[in-house]
């Protein structure tokens, strides 16, 4: 899944690596839908995930229906609830409790953005945290900032498996994550500073002090800052691994955090924009509903 990178900066061919998410994430899909194949062929009943969209917003219905493609491909029943703008969160509330209750689903995916007058928060809290297959409710960001066993958010997990299956060393490497929300930055710094990667971590935001100087000490550099091209060749340090998580659509398409080009000449490995993290989420809330799907097949035995 990785291979080498086409682009080059004058004369200079400094990548050797691109991080082929789109790839992995393909034989993550053909790897998860042996699994559930064999399963429900041995009498098991197959994963079920419960997808909620509500209001018309038009890319929540892009991202819905590609998650419910992903999943039809692994062999997870995708059980879609539309429901209207006007929803309360009275009746909203009400459907996730019947879904925590239904042993047919092993998770409830929540489609964010919420129209506005619905609490996000109030609503995710509301999932049970052994269906939160997003990885958002506070249980399992406390699980994981414990070390304990638990759903960790999609993005993270995403990227910790793409650098994992790419044979990219973690262990006492100094990681520079830019960005600390709660879905991405955050978590992703417990991952990586957890025993299991045992990186040195270093989370940098909007009040660190000379931003520039941090990157330059990076062996891994993940970038989540929300704003195109914001880092730029020069923060990048020669062979440097540089994971690009943002997203920013301009008027010729979509790009990352981080000067695409400009990095080709310094990193030894980069994920693109797209096809680099963004398949990897996907996957990765596959693969949480399919420890959910584990997990309860155990208990249903037991």
């Amino acid at each position: 899944m990785a291979r080498p990178c086409s682009i080059t900066t004058g004369a200079v061919m400094g990548i050797n690596k691109l991080l082929d998410g789109k790839a992995l994430a393909s034989e993550l899909r053909a790897e998860m839908a042996t699994e559930v194949r064999n399963a429900v062929a041995a009498g098991a009943r197959p994963p079920g995930l419960a997808v909620i969209l509500v209001g018309d917003d038009a890319a929540s219905q892009v991202y819905v229906r590609n998650k419910q493609r992903a999943c039809a491909e692994v062999g997870i029943v995708s059980v879609p609830f539309l429901l209207p703008v006007d929803t309360s969160e009275a009746k909203l509330q009400a459907l996730i409790a019947d879904l925590n209750g239904r042993p047919d689903i092993d998770g409830i995916l929540l489609q964010l953005p919420l129209p506005e007058g619905l609490d996000s928060r109030a609503c995710l809290d509301a999932i049970a945290a052994d269906k939160d297959v997003d990885g958002f409710h506070p249980a399992n960001m406390g699980k994981l900032a414990l070390g304990l066993p638990g759903f960790a958010p999609c993005t993270p997990l995403g990227v910790l498996e793409l650098l994992k299956r790419n044979n990219i060393e973690l262990d006492g490497k100094k990681a520079v994550i830019v960005g600390r929300s709660n879905i991405v930055g955050k978590p992703l710094a417990m991952l990586l500073g957890g025993k299991d990667a045992n990186a040195t971590v270093t989370l940098c935001h909007s009040g660190t002090r000379n931003l520039k100087e941090e990157c330059l000490k990076a062996d891994i550099l993940l970038l989540a800052v929300g704003r195109p091209k914001a880092i730029t060749a020069d923060m990048i340090p020669d062979g440097c691994v540089v994971v690009d998580i943002g997203v920013n659509r301009l008027p010729d398409g979509l790009c990352g955090d981080v000067d695409f080009e400009g990095a080709c000449a310094k990193a030894s490995a980069i994920t693109p924009v797209p096809g680099g993290v963004g398949p990897m989420t996907i996957a990765m809330l596959l693969a949480n509903t399919l420890k959910s799907w584990r997990e309860r097949l155990a208990q249903e035995k037991g």
